[in-house]
């Protein structure tokens, strides 16, 4: 595969085959490689989220759609890889968004024990979350994501992508924010 076109943009559109949260027709769509065990990516997480929260009270619901796609960085952080197959055990049990939150608020506790009592506290089917992940059902669809990050040139997390246009100014709400509007016109 050759990796030489653009590498500010978003190789991968967005797809109902995404972790979305909004519409994928919103305004404003916002693409973020994540890793669990990266407090950047905690961080911004955080920041996106109180952005949503703000935008959809000024700008309507519909204004920005959050994508989430998985990239551990496994040569530094030996929790991540397995941390995203547990979002995507609970994904398919209907609770990603929950597991994700929970993941990124206990970064420090991303051990299989820790995994298994989040999937608990969430009231997920245990036996049928240890069985996807001892048979790592998820390794591909978390490959996918990976890929689609390497063809984007994301080499590490987190890494933004503000409809289709890499983000890569400064990680702090009134920038980020502006560079969300500026995208919108």
């Amino acid at each position: 595969m050759s990796f030489d076109h653009d590498r500010s943009l978003l190789f991968v559109p967005p797809s109902t085959q995404d972790h979305i949260k909004g519409v994928l027709n919103a305004t404003v769509v916002l693409v973020m490689y994540g890793d669990y065990e990266c407090s950047q990516s905690a961080d911004v997480y955080r920041l996106i989220k109180v952005i949503g929260q703000q935008l959809s009270v000024s700008l309507g619901e519909n204004y920005l759609c959050f994508i989430f796609r998985h990239f551990p960085q496994i040569e530094i952080h030996s929790h991540a890889q397995r941390a995203a197959e547990a979002a995507e055990a609970a994904a398919v049990q209907g609770q990603f968004w929950p597991m994700h939150e929970m993941l990124f608020s206990h970064q420090q506790e991303l051990g299989n024990g820790y995994l298994v009592e989040y999937a608990n506290n969430l009231g997920l089917d245990i036996s049928q979350f240890l069985q996807d992940i001892s048979k790592k059902v998820y390794i591909d669809r978390i490959n996918e994501d990976i890929e689609s990050g390497l063809h984007s040139g994301v080499t590490a997390t987190p890494a933004l992508f503000i409809n289709g246009i890499r983000y890569s100014v400064r990680w702090n709400i009134e920038q980020l924010m502006a560079a969300i509007i500026t995208a919108s016109h």
